[in-house]
């Protein structure tokens, strides 16, 4: 009887291959970490959108970054190194251990999209969910203090109790502050 040893195949990574990965930028140094890396050789794409600033005296379209302290660099695995060596540059975001890659028709949409819908904006869930005793920061119901009932989008559909009735409202998410419950116990 013959044996046969199996040898395990290992993929080789192709080194030349490029893949889209995140930088994680200093604060408020997108946009200067995206033109360093260009002059430096190295593809980047760092999403913009134009806002309106009001000031006392005036108002000023300008462009923001979609996408608070991130970057995105299409590089090879010798690349890499080199993009970290930007001004601005504070690491890869990872995932798993690894440099999280992001697909190329991930890239494609939000082009897509912000050519598409102009005042398309990123807001972040992470810290809102059903439940939560929120505060609204600004508006009609400004300072009042209530609870989330549902998340539709960018909107929060809320609950204010009073007197035996509810007010029931919908709210933009940018117009509330996350009320953390222990601190009304302690004051």
């Amino acid at each position: 009887m013959e044996t046969q040893l199996r040898v395990p195949q290992f993929r080789m990574t192709n080194y030349h291959e490029k893949k889209w990965l995140v930088i994680y930028t200093k604060p408020r140094w997108e946009k200067k970490v995206d033109k360093l890396l260009k002059q430096s050789g190295i593809e980047c794409y760092c999403p913009v959108r134009d806002v309106v600033n009001q000031w006392s005296d005036r108002k000023k379209e300008i462009s923001v970054p979609l996408f608070s302290s991130y970057v995105f660099v299409h590089v090879d695995a010798y690349e890499q190194s080199r993009a970290l060596y930007v001004m601005g540059a504070l690491g890869f975001v990872y995932y798993m251990g690894k440099p999280a890659i992001v697909k190329d028709n991930v890239i494609d949409e939000i082009r897509t999209n912000l050519s598409r819908y102009k005042d398309m904006e990123i807001v972040s869930l992470q810290n809102l969910t059903v439940g939560d005793t929120v505060k609204i920061k600004d508006g009609a119901l400004v300072n009042q203090m209530g609870k989330v009932l549902q998340i539709q989008g960018k909107n929060v559909l809320m609950v204010f109790e009073t007197i035996n009735c509810a007010l029931v409202t919908r709210v933009s998410i940018q117009n509330l502050s996350v009320h953390n419950i222990s601190e009304n116990h302690e004051n």
